[in-house]
């Protein structure tokens, strides 16, 4: 019996990063600190919000005291909006940008985004989605043409695995321990490269740049 799955994908957890109005000259070299960090930038684009755009982002703030001011502050300039992408990028932008109230950053995380680039409890800088639900829905505000792949778990993660990934890597194993190669490593890298059955088909995505 045949087993029917998707076309293999690779699923990589993404989240949606806010360079805020007050820092975008920083913008350089914060890429700079985010690509170091391991992240991939998928993509960017630079635009200014409206008070009523950026009400509509911050919609699960609504009510709150600061609500008025954090919506006058996020659309007082252009920002920069970037799909950030690695494993488990969510927790780990969350741990760089440190707490939210700057001046908690700078006691308890001196080394964070925030505690370098932040100003006060309100001007932290920077933004990052709080869980996997916030991420869909703000990379799709920000980036509404971006398709946003399920990532299959438990069951379904052993599947994808065991069809797509484990018949490959068995002979690239086998093959490797025929050829015995100085550097393994390497020798197996070059061999999957080359035995890849679900080889991507790559496409060019420019860089959205809108103000």
């Amino acid at each position: 019996m045949q087993i029917s799955m998707p076309p293999p994908q690779i699923y990589v957890e993404k989240t949606l990063a806010i360079i805020k109005p007050d820092i975008v000259d920083k913008e350089e070299e914060i890429q700079d600190i985010i690509l170091r960090s391991g992240f991939t930038i998928v993509q960017r684009r630079k635009l200014h919000l409206s008070p009523e755009h950026c009400s509509n982002f911050y919609v699960e703030q609504y009510g709150k005291m600061f609500f008025p001011n954090l919506t006058a502050y996020m659309s007082s300039g252009p920002l920069v909006a970037m799909i950030l992408a690695r494993h488990k990028a969510i927790s780990y932008w969350k741990e760089l940008l440190g707490p939210s109230n700057t001046l908690v950053a700078k006691e308890t995380h001196p080394d964070s985004l925030r505690a370098i680039y932040g100003t006060d409890d309100l001007r932290n800088a920077l933004h990052g989605s709080n869980d996997f639900a916030a991420a869909e829905r703000e990379i799709r505000f920000m980036f509404p043409e971006v398709i946003i792949e399920p990532i299959p778990v438990l069951q379904a993660a052993k599947d994808y695995l065991n069809l797509y990934v484990t018949p490959t890597l068995l002979k690239g194993l086998t093959a490797l321990c025929k050829e015995k190669p100085a550097d393994p490593f390497i020798w197996l890298a070059d061999w999957l490269l080359k035995n890849n059955p679900n080889k991507p088909k790559l496409c060019h995505n420019p860089t959205a740049e809108e103000l």
